[in-house]
């Protein structure tokens, strides 16, 4: 976006002596495990504040120093110890080496102009700090990272956090409980969980390899918002229940099933055999289970799928049941079972070329993460909004609605298939704008 200009820059860190008491945060299989991957970006719009700039800026950076107290591995590095052979031990030094904060204006930019697009614009990355960046690069640069950006008719608050540290359960953890402290809450309502879960005694220290630092141009990519209500939702989980004869089917399963469906359809590239996939974050929080307010990554990313024919002829009830079963599997043994099998065959996500052509569908984020409760004091956000880093072809991230209860699928395709969007029947008839 090449209106936006950077007004100030700068490395904030924690502000007291009562910060959070810790000096070294050990890296879990799930946090190590995607050391290679790209980092998260979530953003908010906000109507434009009854107070000036400088008093904006002046209360988002104390309330964010104070933050950090708090969550003092956001404001760290990520550390290698030397390990045997030419390998090393990944951690976070809790060095309070500080998180970076920008502060950007957009004047000539309304937020209609981003949103009222059809797609996502690719110059939002203008509106989020530390781009061209990948979790590796936690070892010298800041963990997390939020730009502040002035539109004509509102603000953009963009976060870019280290992937390897915090998953998003934790990030917006911290972005609540910066809210609430901007607010001028004295503390915070929910501390955050440093101790550490790892499988055994024996996985807490996992020798990994030098990361190289290896970047691929993406391929062209189209990303756009489509709304569901909480009325069309609940007409597609009783039609996928009723057609599938079961009760158990859940509201995302369906919208799960939907999506890998279109998808699938969509791109009219897949052979009758061919096997398609649909990859799922499974949660282990509740699952294992860990403390409330566990800080860090807690999820195996688990896949289930089946041949392109299988799963456009015979229904949305037989995708959406097929998603139920290989969820409702995933209990704590599963998710314990999993990292255990990583630990003894430690391999990094990533660091790939992207595949010329795609054949599944990631769902990530969630829709039950609490991203209208973030008024920082001048009002609650109007939107949510993803980056550009995290863009593949089949990347789908799901958020809740600001209004009516239903959820924002925020969706990731090549061209081609974006566009073919437009004239199925089957997603047109569910889709409420």
């Amino acid at each position: 976006m090449a209106n936006v200009v950077v007004i100030s820059s700068c490395l904030i860190g924690t502000t007291s002596i009562d910060a959070a008491p810790i000096s070294r945060l050990d890296l879990t299989p799930w946090d190590l495990q995607i050391l290679k991957l790209n980092p998260m970006q979530r953003g908010l719009f906000f109507h434009k504040p009854q107070f000036d700039q400088t008093s904006l800026i002046l209360r988002l950076k104390n309330s964010f120093s104070r933050a950090l107290d708090f969550f003092p591995p956001l404001a760290g590095r990520i550390s290698a110890d030397p390990a045997a052979d030419s390998s090393f031990y990944y951690f976070v030094d809790c060095n309070n080496a500080g998180a970076e904060f920008i502060h950007a204006d957009a004047s000539s930019v309304s937020i209609s102009d981003i949103l009222g697009s059809k797609y996502i614009p690719e110059t939002v990355s203008d509106l989020f700090p530390l781009g061209e960046y990948c979790n590796s690069d936690g070892l010298s640069k800041p963990l997390l990272g939020v730009q502040v950006t002035q539109l004509a008719d509102g603000v953009f608050l963009g976060c870019t956090a280290n992937h390897a540290v915090v998953d998003g359960v934790s990030l917006w953890h911290f972005i609540n409980s910066w809210s609430e402290l901007s607010r001028g809450s004295a503390t915070i309502s929910k501390t955050p969980v440093f101790d550490r879960w790892f499988p055994s005694a024996a996985s807490r220290l996992i020798p990994l390899p030098p990361l190289e630092k290896i970047r691929y141009p993406p391929p062209p990519l189209l990303a756009r918002l489509f709304h569901f209500s909480k009325e069309s939702l609940s007409k597609l989980k009783s039609r996928a229940n009723s057609e599938a004869g079961t009760d158990k089917i859940s509201t995302l399963q369906a919208l799960s099933a939907l999506l890998w469906r279109t998808t699938t359809r969509c791109r009219n590239q897949h052979g009758a055999d061919e096997e398609v996939r649909i990859l799922l974050a499974i949660g282990a929080r509740a699952r294992i289970p860990l403390p409330k307010g566990y800080f860090g990554n807690a999820f195996n990313g688990s896949s289930t799928s089946m041949s392109a024919s299988e799963l456009l002829e015979r229904g949305l009830w037989h995708a959406a049941r097929k998603i139920n079963e290989h969820v409702a599997a995933q209990g704590g043994e599963a998710v314990i079972k999993t990292v255990e099998n990583w630990v003894r065959n430690p391999v990094l996500f990533g660091g790939f070329p992207p595949p010329k052509r795609s054949s599944g569908v990631m769902i990530a984020s969630s829709h039950r993460h609490n991203v209208y409760a973030n008024d920082f004091g001048w009002g609650k956000p109007i939107a949510a909004l993803s980056g550009t880093i995290e863009r593949f072809d089949g990347n789908i991230k799901l958020y809740p609605a600001p209004a009516d209860g239903g959820i924002d699928v925020e969706v990731c395709l090549a061209p081609e298939t974006m566009q073919a969007m437009d004239d199925d029947v089957e997603f047109l008839e569910t889709i409420s704008i």
